[in-house]
């Protein structure tokens, strides 16, 4: 197949610094090319450059179809069918799936009548194209992340996409919808149209992509066969550094019970769990989508009480009727949604770091103390390696590895005994995987006792101690994380 895309030379300097340098890169037609790299390699300003947001310096060269551009326009790389799924998917909430998918195409009427026959007939059309079960008329506000995602996809089919450009869509996914995403691609593919897949989840990116480029500072260190690729190897690349896949199982039999639940059951959500926490131990729960376990980390966090059964920590019943409740109970919970339910993002990185604790800094009359307040904060940030120029400025501006620092910080600021953490890696890089790997192994060193809620089967393999595994609302399996392949563990979950 011929070069649909060739990039030559290009650079992209701000302010003085290079943020690209010389980055050559050829994307074939029909093919699906990953393009891999921390945050901070490159990889969005490369997008930003074939999508025409922005201008590569001069002297690089853009060849699509064979035809040189010094540089491109938003309008000129749609019209060449250059299509870009952003993360946060740029779709109208109130909208219709059908005024979403053919939105661009209504813009280019020249007579301001909706044609809303010809709006549904390309939506069906499109939707029918790759076989994706959406109904037209719903509205895309009550959709969920991934049917939103096909929402996306759709819409760039709509437009006569040559290229799709995915950056980071299986961030908020689980492993089914994941499955069913890389079979979108796949189509996609089989269909001539091109895909560019940007993704920190390694094994995703090795499982669908036919070539990988790897982006560092960036530099590109160059571009390689998948098949010939490992994560381990892929990960090096990417950072510079080697990763312990070594499971880490330490001698927890002598370790008193920290949680111990019996028969919890919620209709409909899930029933008779019972398991012990140790005290130091990290125990990962595992499960494809409906196997309950969110809806299990909720009630252990006084959102969603138990119909029956009991919870105790350290041998006494509590009560979790609330999520004050359980925070009095010793127990803390990172929701895998840290951008809607941990963060409040245009509020200062200090605020959110001290946003559980203010109640218990202030004196009698209510007031907080600001050298209490800037202690609290600079502690938190120097204990959890938290990357932040000034602790005033938006925690947006932080990276996603940084934000899930401040999510944890903010509750490790009350002092739990149990902290549970669901999902807690989602749209990071393997570099600030690792450091959110190493604060978890250092939490339990100390005492504290772990729940990691995951959809990554390496994940729980190599960062917890033991692993339970969910289906339809029951335990269905439980493993030592060190007696179990990640071939069986996966054939453990989908049976």
């Amino acid at each position: 197949m011929p070069n649909f895309l060739e990039l030559a030379g290009i650079s992209k300097h701000f302010g003085g610094i290079p943020a690209l340098s010389k980055v050559d890169l050829a994307i074939v037609a029909g093919e699906v090319h990953c393009l891999a790299g921390e945050n901070g390699s490159g990889k969005s300003t490369l997008i930003k450059i074939i999508s025409g947001v922005q201008p590569p310096d001069p002297g690089g060269r853009i060849v699509i179809d064979g035809k040189l551009y010094p540089h491109l326009t938003p309008a000129e790389s749609t019209r060449l069918g250059i299509q870009v799924i952003y993360q946060d998917l740029s779709l109208f909430p109130e909208l219709t799936v059908a005024e979403n998918i053919a939105f661009a195409q209504h813009l280019r009427r020249s007579v301001g009548i909706v044609d809303w026959k010809q709006i549904a007939t390309t939506a069906s059309t499109t939707i029918d194209r790759i076989g994706v079960a959406l109904d037209p008329r719903d509205k895309v506000a009550d959709l969920s992340i991934a049917q939103r995602q096909l929402v996306a996809i759709c819409r760039a089919l709509a437009a006569d996409a040559r290229l799709v450009i995915m950056d980071e869509p299986t961030a908020s996914l689980t492993r089914n919808e994941v499955d069913a995403l890389l079979a979108i691609t796949r189509e996609l593919k089989r269909r001539g149209i091109a895909v560019v897949f940007v993704s920190h989840r390694l094994d995703e990116v090795l499982e669908i992509a036919e070539r990988v480029t790897v982006l560092r500072d960036g530099v590109k260190l160059g571009t390689y066969d998948a098949k010939d690729m490992t994560g381990r190897r892929l990960g090096s690349l990417m950072t510079g550094h080697e990763y312990d896949y070594t499971p880490y199982v330490p001698d927890l039999s002598q370790a008193p019970v920290m949680m111990s639940v019996r028969g919890l059951c919620r209709p409909g959500e899930y029933q008779d769990i019972t398991f012990d926490l140790a005290v130091g131990e990290v125990l990962g729960i595992i499960g494809r989508l409906g196997s309950g376990r969110t809806e299990l980390a909720l009630t252990l966090f006084g959102m969603r009480p138990s119909a029956t059964g009991t919870v105790m920590i350290e041998g006494k019943t509590v009560v979790l009727d609330s999520n004050r409740a359980a925070i009095v109970a010793g127990i803390a919970y990172v929701s895998e949604d840290r951008l809607s339910l941990g963060l409040v993002l245009e509020q200062p990185i200090a605020d959110n770091i001290v946003l559980t604790t203010l109640h218990r800094m202030a004196n009698k009359l209510g007031l907080v103390s600001g050298e209490e307040r800037r202690q609290t904060v600079a502690g938190w940030i120097a204990q959890l390696g938290i990357k932040a120029s000034n602790p005033q400025n938006s925690v947006r501006t932080l990276s996603g590895g940084n934000q899930q620092r401040v999510v944890i910080a903010k509750w490790l600021a009350t002092k739990p005994r149990v902290l549970i953490l669901d999902s807690p890696t989602v749209g990071v890089d393997i570099n600030a995987k690792d450091g959110i790997y190493a604060i978890i192994r250092e939490l339990a060193a100390q005492g504290m006792a772990v729940i990691l809620i995951s959809d990554e089967v390496p994940e729980v393999i190599y960062h917890t101690h033991r692993i339970m595994v969910m289906d339809r609302g029951r335990i269905r399996a439980e493993f030592k994380a060190d007696s179990i392949s990640a071939e069986a563990l996966q054939d453990a979950i989908d049976a």
